[in-house]
């Protein structure tokens, strides 16, 4: 009944854990290491700034790892999508909340980006804060909740990943698919 798919599963969960654990360990870790050691307010952002735009390119690494294992296991259970109850709907809200984990993670980048201009020291920074100006304080507020977005949204793909997994046990393969088959023909 089922295949292996160790690659293309280890893809997915490694850059889920990557997203998942970096977003959240930046969340506490490194925020609260910048307000506790950076003094004023531009210090904070500065400390916060530098260690948010290293982890940007782990990151993106470990979300298109975590998408390209996601479409794998995607195509490899198409079968079971369509016919196994429960697993369609469970893969809808996996991919909706996969798309809400993007769409924070990008605004919180977008976020972190205007906070480290206008923190910056560098001319070149502060010339291009100047020709898109942000409310600091605004800004700093979104981006705190857009940070803990990630983690939060991310660990619920967490949980539905486990789902996914208890889902594919033969004991709950034959049911679903005797299930959905009853349900399909009393459609008809």
């Amino acid at each position: 009944m089922s295949e292996r798919n160790t690659a293309i599963r280890s893809l997915h969960d490694l850059g889920l854990a990557a997203w998942f654990g970096g977003s959240l360990m930046g969340a506490v870790g490194l925020n609260g290491a910048a307000q506790a050691e950076g003094g004023t307010e531009t210090g904070r952002d500065r400390i916060s700034s530098s260690g948010w735009s290293k982890w940007t390119p782990v990151n993106a690494a470990a979300i298109g790892a975590h998408l390209f294992g996601g479409g794998g296991l995607l195509a490899m259970n198409a079968h079971r999508v369509a016919t196994q109850q429960g697993v369609g709907a469970s893969t809808a809200a996996k991919t909706v909340l996969t798309a809400a984990a993007l769409a924070a993670t990008a605004y919180a980048r977008v976020l972190g980006k205007k906070v480290e201009l206008a923190a910056s020291t560098d001319p070149d920074d502060a010339e291009k804060a100047g020709k898109h100006p942000v409310d600091l304080d605004k800004a700093r507020r979104q981006l705190a909740a857009a940070q803990w977005a990630v983690p939060a949204l991310t660990g619920c793909l967490v949980m539905l990943n486990a789902l996914h997994g208890e889902q594919q046990r033969p004991a709950q393969q034959i049911p679903g698919v005797w299930e959905r088959a009853r349900s399909v023909t009393h459609l008809m």
